[in-house]
């Protein structure tokens, strides 16, 4: 799972990061409204977590133009601001939740679980046609025959089921799996594409990876297998 963290207090931002990757997941912080904006832009994050007051573009207007970009991910706000009107303007802007600062980390990590379990993300299974992607394991089953991922593959099926029959390009593929240091190309998304259709194959899924020019990839169910 995927966290993006907006805060322009650079020591909290960093903590936050540290404490969620310690629990298992995959964090980023950028430290000003217009980057998050940029970031929370690329659909890459299955959580945002935005600070309320900051420069520039504040957590409110940031959580306004996450929705206008029709984007569902989970939003968590962060604020010292308590007031009930200060609640309900973060919740009428966009936000799943809203917590108090200071918080208990426990708690914290309590409320990006109820979100992530909210819309599905903390599951044990995906699926799609008739095959299942094991999340605890990186196998993918279909009709009683498996076959088990590398850590790559693993990343790029599930973002694939993820995004189902919708288009996820190579360079939301790259930035997801790889991430934004990464040296890797489009190349390295093509060849894993590659892998991952011959093992779909190796146990007779019926799911197609179809490539689109210029939009990237999605899932079909092949109804004729």
């Amino acid at each position: 799972m995927k966290v993006l963290i907006v805060e322009d207090e650079k020591l909290l931002a960093d903590s936050l990061c540290s404490l969620l990757k310690r629990t298992g997941f995959e964090a980023e912080a950028v430290y000003d409204g217009k980057s998050g904006e940029e970031y929370a832009e690329l659909g890459i994050y299955d959580l945002l977590i935005l600070d309320v007051m900051m420069p520039g573009l504040d957590g409110y207007t940031l959580a306004r133009r996450v929705r206008e970009m029709r984007c569902n991910t989970p939003i968590l706000m962060l604020t010292a601001k308590s007031a009930l009107e200060d609640r309900i303007q973060g919740l009428n802007a966009g936000a799943d939740y809203y917590l108090t600062k200071p918080f208990d980390s426990r708690e914290l990590l309590a409320c990006i679980n109820a979100l992530l379990r909210r819309q599905g993300g903390q599951v044990n299974e995906m699926t799609f046609g008739n095959t299942a992607l094991d999340l605890a394991s990186s196998m993918l089953i279909c009709n009683g025959r498996s076959v088990r991922l590398s850590a790559k593959e693993f990343d790029v099926m599930r973002s694939l089921m993820q995004a189902g029959d919708k288009n996820m390009s190579k360079e939301v593929i790259l930035m997801r799996v790889w991430g934004f240091e990464s040296n890797a190309t489009e190349n390295h998304v093509e060849v894993y594409i590659g892998f991952l259709r011959k093992k779909l194959a190796s146990i007779g899924s019926n799911i197609r990876i179809e490539a689109v020019r210029r939009l990237g990839y999605h899932l079909e169910v092949d109804e004729g297998c």
